[in-house]
């Protein structure tokens, strides 16, 4: 299901990670599509309210979990200013679909990173 949302499909995720050459840009890749893969599931389901979106958030979060492993065989890792921009992301995907009111902590709960 394409992206309807020209917010997100103009927005530019972790570009931060792509200009910084500590980041593998193939690993970087695969967290870009762990985001719009998720942009398309709140597109698809919709969810009426915080807890359904957390729902969908904490399913993208196990994904950028796996991730680290990747971005550890490449010689990098998910550090805390990484872990940061990612946890942007997620909020700016919440904020997109109207949920500003999301706790960004929240939207990343299980997260090892």
């Amino acid at each position: 299901m394409p992206i309807t949302s020209q917010q997100v499909t103009g927005h530019a995720f972790l570009r931060q990670m792509y200009e910084d050459s500590y980041f593998p840009d193939h690993v970087v890749d695969q967290g870009e599509a762990i985001l719009l893969r998720l942009c398309e599931r709140v597109e698809a389901d919709r969810p009426s309210g915080l807890e359904s979106l957390y729902a969908l958030t904490q399913a993208a979060t196990d994904e950028c979990n796996l991730l680290d492993r990747e971005f550890v065989a490449a010689g990098s890792e998910i550090e805390t200013v990484a872990g940061e921009w990612i946890c942007d992301e997620f909020y700016f995907v919440a904020s997109a679909y109207g949920f500003a009111d999301a706790d960004v902590d929240e939207l990343t709960s299980g997260r090892d990173w």
